[in-house]
């Protein structure tokens, strides 16, 4: 292969691509409809629900669109119509890709919220979204059911376990809200007739996680999904992914091709668990693994071996929990792993040669965010599928333009920064053919003002931070609001964080200003220790001179504070904000 072949590739898939966005679009008959209508009478198995103590529970696609069918007529029943908002208050599970489904099929705007929100979280959205309907189960039930005073525009809350299953009800239960639950089974209502949705239409209230303020509900149309589909195929190394083509759209079938299964343990109530696992395996026909318990790299790496799985979209942090606690998982687990994905934070070379090495996979880093689903990453295909295909991954890049998005780092005037230089990613809204980016949300909900502070002419701000080197790939710098100067330097947390990971003794790090009279900020580290070691100040000292070794000197921690766990968002990011504004209270208490 020629030098810079892979370069090549990636201008000419760029320049090549064509978006292909019907007028009419619901990610309902993409997703279900047309399987369960499928030449193979839907058999397909589509949600495959694991389960600790007992068999797998798997579900066809024929399943899950007559099961959608009876949610639809029900929901329908208690005065649900096109438009309305409906909180989906479900974990991963059989009955969340139902209520979907059922949801877009009659024209409804799903709002997912996850059962990790507390109730002053879960009031907040409801409110603010005006949901007229719950959809939940026997988990988050109780809780939403105590906010209804509070929120005077939610008439019902229905929990979806007797409602699809009602031979399950105990005796006098049969009555719900007003919904006849026995009417609802899926054996006795007919097929709901699909709404003909246009393209813009909204599909999904989904709120950001308020890492950098109050969460805004962003408004995602059904096209986003077609938007979202070059960087799920791209870093999945999917099926049937004609790099040069136009986004795979319409009711043709799809090759199945060899065995293939998908499990991510991001919840379906975020974009990353619901745009980049469950629709798109979905779209493709193909099954995903469910399940809702506590992560835990044990559990990981059992569930991936027990079900097969050849693709994945994990955490960083969860990879580096996996990388902790089986340093060698071949001598453990028999996996058939062929991509893994990941985003929400930097991978770092630590976690990518982990995947290398140990997993035979070259991790697919991605980045985008909630407004702008992933509009950026790599595409390493492995084995022998990377012939004339793709691009090689670079440790610690963020990757480079997915097909159909034009990407580049601005100033704050809005121009493009020259290469090295540092500056806000940004997504045009048209691509480079000029036609529009079907992947743009519609706007924030309620927040016309917010949305437009999001934009620099048709430039669309992400609020992170990257340079960009000669060849078009990006390398994150943090958060807008993440880096801070020490003693005139300044400081990018995500590499001294990735340093530090790469020590033994270090499960997990974040790092943060401490507020000093001299320097302006000290550099302050917050360490989770990995098993079997000990907080010491020699343990302190080691750490510092590991990261002086590695980095400059001015980046090593000046001081180190061991958590049992540090602060996360409901979606796996480190949550920095509360550690500064901790240290920032700590330095206005000791004061004079």
């Amino acid at each position: 292969m020629k030098p810079g072949h892979h370069l090549d590739n990636h201008a000419a898939m760029l320049g090549q691509f064509r978006w292909s966005v019907p007028r009419h679009f619901n990610i309902a008959q993409v997703c279900a409809k047309r399987w369960a209508m499928h030449s193979d009478g839907g058999q397909r198995v589509a949600v495959l629900q694991h389960q600790l103590d007992a068999a797998p529970v798997p579900h066809t696609y024929a399943q899950l669109q007559a099961s959608a069918d009876a949610l639809s007529h029900a929901l329908h029943h208690v005065g649900v119509k096109p438009g309305d908002r409906v909180a989906v208050v479900l974990p991963q599970r059989f009955e969340t890709a139902v209520a979907y489904v059922a949801l877009w099929q009659m024209g409804v705007v799903v709002m997912p919220l996850s059962q990790l929100f507390g109730p002053e979280a879960l009031a907040y959205r409801l409110q603010d979204a005006q949901a007229v309907l719950a959809l939940v189960d026997a988990v988050s039930e109780e809780v939403v059911r105590a906010l209804q005073a509070e929120c005077p525009a939610l008439r019902h809350v229905l929990n979806v376990e007797g409602l699809l299953h009602p031979v399950s009800l105990s005796a006098g239960a049969a009555q719900v809200d007003g919904l006849d639950h026995a009417q609802a089974s899926p054996a006795v209502q007919p097929a709901w007739p699909m709404a003909n949705t246009w393209a813009d239409d909204p599909a999904v209230l989904i709120y950001t996680s308020g890492t950098t303020g109050p969460p805004k509900g962003a408004l995602i149309p059904h096209r986003a999904l077609i938007g979202n589909l070059t960087g799920f195929v791209a870093s999945q190394n999917w099926f049937g992914f004609a790099p040069h083509g136009q986004a795979p759209v319409g009711e043709h079938d799809l090759p199945l091709g060899s065995h293939a299964v998908m499990w991510s343990p991001a919840d379906w109530t975020w974009t990353g668990g619901l745009m980049d696992a469950l629709l798109p395996s979905l779209y493709f026909g193909r099954p995903i693994v469910a399940w809702s318990g506590r992560f835990s790299a044990e559990l990981a790496f059992g569930l991936m071996q027990q079900h097969r799985v050849t693709h994945t979209f994990l955490f960083p942090t969860a990879l580096k929990a996996m990388m902790k606690a089986y340093p060698h998982p071949a001598l453990q687990f028999q996996l058939d792993l062929q991509a893994i994905m990941s985003a929400g934070e930097a991978v770092g070379d630590a976690v990518f040669n982990y995947c290398q090495q140990e997993l035979g996979v070259t991790v697919n880093e991605m980045f985008g965010q909630t407004e702008v689903n992933y509009i950026v990453g790599n595409c390493a295909m492995n084995g022998e599928t990377s012939a004339g295909v793709g691009w090689p991954a670079r440790p610690g890049s963020m990757g480079r333009a997915y097909p159909g998005h034009r990407v580049a780092v601005i100033d704050d005037d809005g121009h493009e920064c020259a290469v090295g230089v540092p500056g806000d990613v940004a997504l045009h809204r048209f691509d480079v053919h000029g036609d529009p980016d079907p992947i743009f949300f519609l706007g924030y909900w309620r927040q016309p003002e917010a949305t437009a502070a999001k934009y620099s002419g048709d430039w669309c701000r992400t609020g992170d931070l990257a340079t960009r080197d000669a060849d078009g790939y990006l390398w994150y710098q943090g958060r807008a609001d993440d880096l801070f100067k020490s003693a005139g330097y300044r400081i990018g947390p995500s590499e001294i964080e990735n340093c530090l990971v790469k020590h033994p003794a270090v499960a997990n790090a974040a790092v943060v200003p401490k507020p000093d009279a001299e320097r302006g900020n000290l550099v302050k580290a917050y360490v989770v220790l990995a098993a079997g070691f000990v907080a010491s100040d020699d343990l302190v000292q080691e750490l510092q001179r590991h990261v002086r070794g590695l980095l400059a000197p001015y980046e090593y921690p000046k001081e180190m504070e061991f958590i049992e766990a540090l602060p996360m968002t409901t979606t796996g990011k480190v949550q920095r904000r509360v550690l500064r504004l901790q240290e920032a209270q700590r330095a206005q208490t000791v004061k004079p």
